[in-house]
């Protein structure tokens, strides 16, 4: 249902709207933070791992940066495509998706991302407090005698090392987006890159150059080589589907389109690719140095055997779980279960419950079992690819970049995004078809050679289905160009806004942000 150009929204509905949920009325996030938000991302042990297997399992490393650079950069691309959207509202992923999803019905795709979210801010927690383990272990070896008991899969020393992890996440989570942003600006991004940096020029000295770029390890055939390099670019742009998906979170926060393309440039493809090249020249540096290869850079330091490298690199390695858990696995959920009840959850509320649903599902447990790791967080996942198609379909094609901010907060039936009782069932029939697809693949052994490529099927379906469902309102939208400007909103944290702001390098002027008040 749409609405009449009569037709206004009143103010914001509570059971829609809060400071948080808001759109931002401070845009604070410059290139820089943009690219410090990617550092804190990319520079996961995961994210290193999957570099140095890649050269282990036998790409030669010039096809390893090659596979990862291409994959990257269609994540890239996709980033720009979600961050104009992010940028032009000023609202985060679950009030955009209210656009395409109904004011109610956006909380489905909402909840899917957060129920995942808390799945691995469970899981990152926990593997961070294994370092914390490590650590304390190396200064007060004593207190071996505490790490070999059990209580309920942990050890009384892991138990204290998690929750130490846990406090020092929920200090900083609790302090709002602001926050986070100088956090991730001058510690949880460069700090990783430093020690990397060094391990890289020590096995390269300690080898004496004797690392080989263009040779496989394995020998793999050329066409084994090729297949290996393409389920590559899928698999890395799977693993960032969900911040492509969130995006938003972060773009609202913008004062400009160049500030998130350039922080996104530097951010993804050259410094993504720039840290493959670092963790392949590691791994390579390995087999030189230990007779082995070695893709887990804890345990490289563990291998170098210095009680000062393995406190710096434990501590490093703490600081990077905590900026990837912060960017990846916090501010989603907390926005998300803000949306599902605006009225009495904010940021702050949101993030809490994601901290305590965190602990509640024992994420060492899910973690140690295949089964739970492959058929649940790989069902999730197999939801993103048509999650991100419909936002991307519905804002490109269907509303030419034409939304009303406004009419995001308002529970009127007349309004444009009520459609049925608050939910859009177009949205809704081109997910499950295209959902239902991406999970069988990713699933199902007998589709085992396609399982890396199922999130290709996933989004090109519920992208198309939608489009043919969207018909009608794409043809009202018309074929103009997409439009720029920042969208003007009277709902900005509840001042009026005087007009669409101008686009500029420099912060918004504005009221005072809402950081998770």
């Amino acid at each position: 249902m749409s609405t009449s150009p009569q037709h206004r929204p009143g103010p914001p509905d509570p059971r829609l709207f809060n400071e948080d949920l808001a759109p931002a009325a401070q845009r604070n996030w410059g290139t820089y933070s943009v690219f410090a938000l990617w550092m804190s991302d990319t520079h996961a042990i995961s994210n290193y791992a999957f570099a140095a297997s890649l050269f282990v399992l036998g790409l030669p490393a010039w096809e390893v940066f090659a596979a990862l650079l291409a994959g990257i950069t269609i994540v890239h691309w996709l980033m720009n495509r979600m961050g104009h959207a992010g940028h032009r509202t000023g609202v985060p992923y679950p009030v955009l998706a209210r656009a395409s999803w109904g004011v109610y019905g956006a909380n489905i795709p909402a909840l899917l991302r957060a129920v995942m979210a808390v799945a691995w801010y469970g899981i990152q927690t926990w593997l961070a407090s294994t370092a914390v383990v490590l650590l304390t272990l190396q200064i007060a070896p004593g207190l071996d005698a505490y790490h070999h008991n059990s209580v309920l899969g942990l050890s009384t020393l892991g138990w204290i090392a998690f929750m130490v992890m846990w406090g020092l996440q929920a200090v900083l989570l609790t302090r709002g987006m602001e926050f986070i942003r100088k956090v991730q600006d001058f510690a949880t991004g460069p700090v990783v890159w430093l020690v990397v940096l060094a391990l890289a020029v020590y096995l390269v000295v300690a080898s004496h150059g004797d690392i080989s770029l263009t040779r496989s390890l394995t020998g793999l055939s050329g066409t084994a080589q090729l297949q290996q390099s393409l389920i590559a670019v899928s698999l890395t742009v799977a693993t960032f589907l969900t911040l492509v998906l969130n995006y938003a979170d972060f773009a609202r926060f913008t004062p400009d389109h160049r500030s998130y393309r350039r922080g996104n440039l530097i951010g993804l493809p050259v410094n993504f690719t720039a840290f493959a090249v670092v963790a392949v020249l590691v791994t390579a540096g390995t087999i030189a140095v230990f007779g082995e290869a070695i893709y887990d850079p804890v345990k490289v330091i563990q291998k170098i055997d210095n009680p000062v490298v393995t406190v710096i690199g434990a501590l490093a390695f703490i600081v990077a779980t905590i900026g990837i858990n912060v960017v990846a696995n916090f501010v989603s959920p907390a926005y998300d279960f803000a949306n599902l009840l605006p009225r009495y959850l904010d940021f702050k509320r949101g993030g809490m419950i994601t901290a305590v649903l965190a602990v509640l599902v024992m994420p060492w447990k899910l973690y140690s079992s295949a089964l739970v790791i492959q058929y649940f967080l790989g069902a999730l996942g197999a939801f993103l690819g048509p999650l991100v198609a419909i936002l991307l379909v519905d804002y490109y094609l269907v509303r030419r970049g034409r939304i009303d901010v406004d009419a995001l907060f308002s529970a009127d039936a007349a309004g444009a995004y009520f459609y049925r009782r608050g939910y859009n069932p177009k949205a809704v029939l081109a997910f499950l078809p295209a959902a239902a697809v991406a999970a069988s693949l990713a699933l199902v052994p007998a589709f085992d050679a396609l399982a890396p490529f199922s999130w290709i099927f996933g989004m090109a379906l519920s992208g198309l289905l939608y489009a043919l469902v969207s018909g009608r309102d794409r043809a009202a939208a018309g074929v103009g160009p997409i439009p720029q400007g920042i969208i003007p909103s009277q709902v900005r944290g509840g001042a009026a806004a005087e007009g669409e702001q101008p686009e500029r390098s420099g912060a918004i002027a504005g009221p005072a942000a809402a950081q998770g008040s």
